[in-house]
């Protein structure tokens, strides 16, 4: 996907629209001790230990397959005021296999 570096947006801090300069982040993944991730070992079993506590013992975390797994990663695109010099996130990123500013 082809983007232009330089866009014409509303800046914020000079409430006009002027030139806004755009450069490309990678999102950041969540750690592995992010609640969501600790709420699905609780689920699993790990917390509880895996025995004969009258259920199954759970297999290891490696066994799981994440089905419908994502291919591309969102990109964060930060537009910089050329006027104030103020940086500014997009709200909603892109996702695709490749981003080229032109």
């Amino acid at each position: 996907m082809k983007i232009p570096k330089v866009q014409k947006r509303l800046c914020r801090k000079c409430k006009t629209h002027t030139e806004h300069k755009l450069a490309q982040n990678k999102r950041k993944t969540a750690s592995s001790l992010s609640k969501g991730s600790k709420v699905r070992a609780k689920r699993r079993g790990l917390a509880r230990g895996n025995g004969g506590h009258g259920r199954y013992s759970k297999p290891a975390v490696t066994k799981f397959k994440r089905t419908g797994a994502k291919s591309t990663k969102k990109t964060d695109f930060r537009y910089t005021c050329q006027v104030c010099k103020k940086s500014s996130i997009q709200a909603k990123g892109i996702r695709s296999k490749r981003v080229e500013l032109v």
